[in-house]
C-alpha cells in the first residue's frame, strides 16, 4: 500500500505543482471525542481475473466506521467523489468535519474541493509521501485484506465488490471488535455514545 500511496501522490503533482492541497490539519491525531468530527478516507485496490477494483472508503475516526465508499475500475476523481457524498447522506452532519487523505490527484481536483466546500467539509492532507498520515485507513486495508480479501478469488470486478460490501456493512460496522473502541464493533461504540448523550441531556 506504501507504493501505491507514493503513487497517488506522484499523480497528483505536475510540474512540481499540486492541485489544490491542503495543510495537514489532523498531524496524526487519531482519536475524537465524538463521531462526525474527523473522517478519514484513502484508497486501495483488490485483484480480480477481470483486472483491478479500486476501493475508497471514508472512515468515522471516533468509532472506526466506514461511513461511506465506492468501488470502481478506475481510479479516476469520480471514486473519491462517489464515496464521500454517501458518507453525507447516512451521516447527515450539523457541524464541520474534517476529512484527512493523501495527495493523491482523486483528493485534490477542483470537484472534490467544490463539494468539501459546499458540505461544510473541511480538507486535511497528509504531508507528501507520508503514509504513516492516514495510518486509520491504513490499517483498515490491512484488516480487509487480511481476513477477507486474501482468503478469496474474484472472478469478476463485481464479485469483489460484493465481497467488500458484505464485509464492510455485515462484518467490520456492526461486529468486527476494536480495542480502539473498548472491544466494542464501530456500530456498538456509536449506539453507547448515543445513550450517554441521551443520558447526560436528562
Amino acid at each position: 500500500m506504501v507504493e501505491a500511496v507514493r503513487g497517488a501522490v506522484a499523480e497528483a503533482w505536475h510540474g512540481g505543482k499540486p492541485a489544490i492541497v491542503a495543510e495537514n490539519r489532523l498531524e496524526q491525531q487519531f482519536q475524537a471525542s465524538a463521531p462526525d468530527q474527523v473522517w478519514v478516507t484513502d484508497i486501495t485496490y483488490i485483484k480480480t481475473h477481470e483486472g483491478w477494483l479500486n476501493l475508497c472508503v471514508v472512515i468515522d475516526l471516533f468509532s472506526r466506521r466506514v461511513v461511506g465508499w465506492s468501488a470502481q475500475s478506475r481510479m479516476t476523481t469520480d471514486l473519491a467523489l462517489q464515496a464521500l457524498p454517501m458518507a453525507v447522506w447516512r451521516r447527515k452532519p450539523d457541524g464541520k468535519i474534517m476529512v484527512h487523505s493523501d495527495q493523491g490527484s482523486q483528493f485534490t481536483s477542483r470537484e472534490r474541493q467544490t463539494f468539501l466546500r459546499q458540505h461544510d467539509l473541511e480538507p486535511s492532507m497528509n504531508r507528501r509521501g507520508n503514509c504513516h498520515d492516514n495510518a486509520v485507513a491504513e490499517s483498515f486495508f490491512q484488516l480487509l485484506k487480511r481476513e477477507r480479501i486474501r482468503r478469496r478469488t474474484y472472478p469478476t470486478r463485481n464479485d469483489a465488490r460484493r465481497d467488500v460490501v458484505e464485509y464492510i456493512e455485515l462484518f467490520y460496522n456492526p461486529k468486527r471488535k476494536h480495542t480502539n473502541n473498548g472491544m466494542l464493533s464501530p456500530v456498538d461504540d456509536e449506539n453507547r455514545q448515543r445513550k450517554l448523550n441521551q443520558a447526560g441531556v436528562s
